[in-house]
Formats: structure tokens, C-alpha cells, sequence
């Protein structure tokens, strides 16, 4: 609501110092089209420096994805050995058992 209160204020000054400001922009313009060059020279250098680096940037990306997935994998298999110790002990007895080369024939 504030704003609406200043908003008469605001335009009046604005418009004043707009005015009294314009000469000096108008000045700046020759030297703003001076500096033309430069920032064109300076969008290049980016522009350069982005696609050599795009290729290391996707290589890193791609390592540390792979490193993210091998570390849940670990994190969810990890819990998990015991168990396989476990059935890898019965299959072990089970296999080299009397009973078992019974069946086997």
C-alpha cells in the first residue's frame, strides 16, 4: 500500500531526473559503442572457454554418477552379507553331503 501512496512522487522524480540525465546519456552513447568490441571479444573468450570445457565437465558428471550408483549398490548389498554367507555355508554342506550325492547319483 506504501507504494501506491509514493507512486505520484516517485513518477514526478523520476521523469525530473530522467530529464536532466538524458544529455549525459546521450554523451555515453559514443563510448558505450567504443567498449563494443570488447564485449564482443569477452563473449567470445566465453564462449570458447564453455565448449572446451563442456567435454571435461560431462566427463566429471558422468564419474560421479557412476560413483554415486556403485556407493548406493554397496550400501544396499552390504546388509545383505550375512545372509549370503549363510546360505552360501548350507549350500556348501548341502552340496558336499552324503545325502546329497545320494540323490545325485
Amino acid at each position: 500500500m506504501f507504494w501506491l501512496l509514493t507512486l505520484p512522487f516517485r513518477l514526478v522524480f523520476g521523469i525530473v531526473f530522467g530529464l536532466l540525465a538524458l544529455p549525459f546519456a546521450l554523451l555515453a552513447i559514443p563510448v558505450a559503442l567504443l567498449f563494443l568490441p570488447f564485449l564482443l571479444l569477452r563473449f567470445l573468450f566465453k564462449a570458447v572457454f564453455a565448449v572446451l570445457m563442456m567435454p571435461i565437465v560431462l566427463l566429471v558428471a558422468v564419474i560421479a554418477i557412476a560413483a554415486t550408483l556403485f556407493a548406493v549398490s554397496v550400501t544396499v548389498l552390504v546388509p545383505l552379507v550375512p545372509f549370503l554367507l549363510v546360505a552360501f555355508c548350507v549350500w556348501a554342506l548341502t552340496r558336499s553331503s552324503r545325502a546329497a550325492t545320494v540323490i545325485r547319483g
